[in-house]
């Protein structure tokens, strides 16, 4: 399972969606970095959850600050760490 995670303008909570597939996750992620770039023009951005399939949530491009992927892991039955470490 595949979380991408959203940091808000002004919000101390990050929002977040979690997907199967990494292929997904990166196309998601590749999208919102095209519309963080283009951000002169604010886009709408609309996000399903696999997981939670009743979550959904659509956001403006030019509010998100940053945006990451990371993969939680069901063998160690933990997280990786979000963000960057020098912890491996």
């Amino acid at each position: 399972m595949y979380t991408l995670e959203l940091s808000l303008r002004y919000s101390p909570f990050p929002i977040s969606i979690q997907k199967k597939e990494y292929d997904e996750v990166s196309k998601i992620f590749q999208e919102v970095k095209n519309a963080m770039i283009n951000n002169n023009s604010s886009t709408l951005i609309e996000l399903q959850c696999e997981k939670i399939n009743s979550k959904s949530l659509a956001v403006l491009s030019n509010e998100i600050i940053a945006v990451q992927i990371y993969e939680k892991s069901a063998i160690a039955g933990g997280t990786k760490r979000p963000g960057f470490s020098l912890d491996r």
